[in-house]
């Protein structure tokens, strides 16, 4: 420990006279610090993505030169050949220039988290002991890397390019000085065998995430393992003299410092968990971005018009709504979005979709991957400004995979709620879909689809079964067909004991009703929304008066009523719809369009027209429902007939409108409402400070005329301006 204290000492001494020791640890990343922050540090979290940067530049710098060029300088310049003298091995001499590279290096950090809060605004990490002690770590990793390349050379001509050839990579293909989201896919996979990438990718998962040292365990091993064998074969190699020669092939010791991250390399080509965390902080950023939509018409959500104002977005969140007049953008360091003569609504959401279903047939059923319809799907919808969507009956293993993807950001796409499986009965409705599968398939598919308890002890246990994996609610389902296409009605005890134990897991539950008489028991069971309501009868007022009463909201989903009917006629005309052919793939419009045409399927559309399903029925019901003051909210029922998955809300809306409802009214269901019912109005569903930016964008004035409403022209999705047409490429 002596020996380590007088050489830590001796080192940092020498540091204070060393020129290139002071630039390499100070001046050098403040200039990259300047030249970055100007460039990009101006309009939010950019700022967090140069303090990234620079910091990895200087560990690097300080490794490879502060470290290594100095040992090999100190060997040439015989100041080692005087410590042999004394009674000591080489490691508290490597040690304490490990160390030295540390103390020195941590007030570059400070200064650097100084300036970018002073002058660019940017907050204080609050897992600060996380930040120092990755930081430590990463100086020590790569100091211990520099002092084994010292080790291996002869000369300080043969330490540079040497250097240079490691260094260059690490600077150019780890993110350190261009974002991996710049490179190509080919390129990222390449950058996992690079030592830097970990240290960049646990400093942005610190610094811009606010992870711990703890979670960023991968990288926290990468580093200490490059430490512990780079300073024994460093100790092993180490030469006191310059005369003491190595042979060339020395050199590749330096591989077998770089072998753990060929391996660790190798790993991550196949499990791709690191380029994963990548794309989920490249999208942090995009959403710490900070706008100004200036000018415009500000639809609010809650009732409120602002005829002419601003919205201020930072860190993905609304910070401030101006009426009138605003700041200028520039003062505010935000970027500005000219909307004189748009319209900035919350972003629109749609409580009941299938995203199982298509909505329409594939030319090609063999070539129709659900799974990745469910992907396109949830793209589309952010393409067409629906922010949010609730899935009421699907397979609960793509729910759960679907959310884990496109919750964290990896995959961009809108917001996905879902209700899991549906509680019927058996031979009730949703069991039918099954019929139509092989046998073999059939078991897994009911698995994961439908819940037909026996009893009400078996339904409380399946629901405690879907609370456990985080379902955002439950959907019990109540129809007895119409003759002809007659279902097995489930028992409503059974169903008040789904009901009674989801609400003690606070979980809502929504009914799907097929008649008044649906509608009726299902709001004495106390569901939180009605689905469909009544296509065949009308729903009595005193049902309608209890809804109003209990505060259950209403989804009367015409869209699914219109593409039935549109359907059994044959008529295509809700496919020539501009956003429908902007989202839906080639090949399920053609084959949609054959199969409302084609004698193939004439026996299903014939099939269909006997339905009893009447729009003037349901629109009576949506009328009688608003009159009394029940909360309305949007669903589209997507995936059934000719309902394609995008821009379902926009047609619902327009549908409510036609019906006679005032398009505030429709538009407020369609955000606020939705919203509420999707216990999510805190943070969605209106333009207020504090909020989600999550916002829609469209030319002129949807509340005049309603089919603005699909002028699109910016979408938000907390916070980032969503590039649309780079949407359906994220595969």
């Amino acid at each position: 420990m002596k020996a380590f204290l007088a050489f830590l000492t001796i080192d940092l001494k020498l540091a204070r006279r060393n020129r290139a020791v002071l630039f390499f640890n100070y001046l050098f990343p403040l200039i990259f610090f300047f030249a970055f922050g100007f460039a990009f540090g101006r309009f939010g979290s950019g700022i967090l993505l140069v303090v990234t940067m620079v910091t990895t530049i200087g560990i690097l710098g300080t490794g490879f030169f502060g470290a290594g060029m100095r040992a090999v300088q100190e060997r040439e310049e015989n100041i080692l050949r005087r410590y042999k003298v004394t009674p000591i091995t080489p490691v508290p001499l490597l040690c304490a220039s490990i160390a030295m590279g540390v103390i020195l290096y941590l007030p570059t950090v400070g200064l650097m988290l100084f300036l970018a809060h002073s002058i660019f605004g940017m907050l204080y990490p609050p897992n600060l002991f996380s930040l120092i002690a990755f930081v430590c770590l990463g100086v020590a990793a790569f100091r211990a890397f520099g002092l084994i390349i010292a080790a291996v050379v002869n000369s300080s001509q043969e330490g540079n390019i040497l250097i240079q050839i490691i260094y260059m990579p690490m600077l150019f293909l780890s993110g350190a000085t261009f974002p991996l989201s710049f490179m190509p896919d080919w390129l990222k996979l390449v950058t996992q065998f690079i030592p830097a990438s970990y240290l960049v990718t646990g400093m942005s998962g610190i610094l811009q995430r606010g992870e711990t040292i703890a979670q960023n365990s991968q990288s926290v091993f990468a580093l200490v393992v490059t430490l512990l064998v780079a300073l024994f074969i460093a100790t092993k190699l180490f030469r006191w003299e310059k005369e003491e020669k190595l042979r060339p092939s020395a050199k590749l010791w330096v591989l077998v410092v770089l072998l753990p991250f060929f391996l660790l390399g190798g790993y991550q080509v196949w499990s791709r968990q690191e380029l994963t965390k990548s794309k989920i902080i490249e999208r942090d950023l995009r959403r710490g971005h900070n706008w100004l939509i200036q000018n415009a018409r500000i639809f609010v959500g809650n009732g409120k018009v602002i005829e002419s104002g601003s919205v201020l977005i930072k860190q993905g969140k609304i910070v401030e709504i101006y009426e009138g007049a605003a700041p200028d953008a520039k003062t505010l360091n935000a970027d500005l979005i000219e909307a004189a003569g748009k319209t900035v609504l919350p972003g629109l959401i749609d409580v009941h979709v299938h995203l199982g279903a298509s909505g329409g047939f594939p030319d090609d059923m063999t070539k129709f991957d659900p799974s990745k319809a469910s992907e396109r799907a949830l793209e589309s919808y952010l393409y067409c400004g629906t922010t949010a969507v609730r899935s009421v009956g699907d397979r609960l293993d793509y729910m759960l995979k679907l959310r884990a993807k496109f919750g964290t950001g990896e995959t961009l796409g809108t917001e996905l709620l879902f209700c899991g499986p549906l509680f019927t009965t058996e031979g009730g409705h949703g069991t039918e879909y099954a019929k139509f599968m092989p046998e073999a398939m059939r078991a897994s598919y009911n698995a994961q689809f439908v819940r037909t308890p026996a009893s009400a002890d078996e339904g409380r246990k399946e629901v405690d079964d879907l609370a456990a994996q985080h379902v955002d609610a439950i959907k019990g389902v109540l129809e007895a067909g119409v003759p002809g296409y007659s279902f097995n009605r489930m028992d409503v005890e059974i169903l008040r004991s789904v009901v009674d134990e989801a609400h003690a897991k606070n979980l809502p539950v929504a009914i799907h009703t097929g008649s008044g008489k649906d509608v009726i028991d299902a709001v004495a069971l106390g569901t939180d929304s009605v689905e469909h309501g009544s296509f065949i009868d009308e729903i009595p007022d005193a049902t309608i008066a209890e809804m109003k009463a209990k505060n259950i909201a209403y989804d009367p989903t015409l869209s699914v009523a219109e593409g039935f009917t549109s359907f059994a006629k044959g008529d295509t005309t809700l496919l020539k719809r501009s956003l429908v052919q902007q989202v839906t793939p080639k090949d399920l419009l053609s084959g949609t369009e054959k199969a409302a045409t084609s004698d193939q399927f004439k026996a299903l559309r014939e099939g269909l027209s006997h339905y009893p399903m009447s729009m003037e029925i349901g629109g009576r019901n949506l009328l009688k429902a608003w009159h009394a003051g029940v909360l309305l909210v949007t669903g589209s029922d997507a995936g059934n007939f000719l309902v394609l998955h995008g821009p379902t809300v926009q047609h619902e809306v327009e549908l409510w409108v036609a019906a006679g409802i005032p398009t505030d009214v429709a538009l407020q269901a369609a955000t606020y409402n939705a919203a509420k019912l999707l216990r999510a109005d805190s943070r969605i569903g209106t333009i207020e400070t504090g909020k989600e930016a999550t916002l829609l964008i469209v030319d002129g004035n949807p509340l005049q005329d309603v089919r603005a409403l699909s002028s699109i022209s910016t979408v938000f999705m907390k916070g980032e301006r969503v590039t649309r047409t780079e949407l359906f490429e994220q595969r």
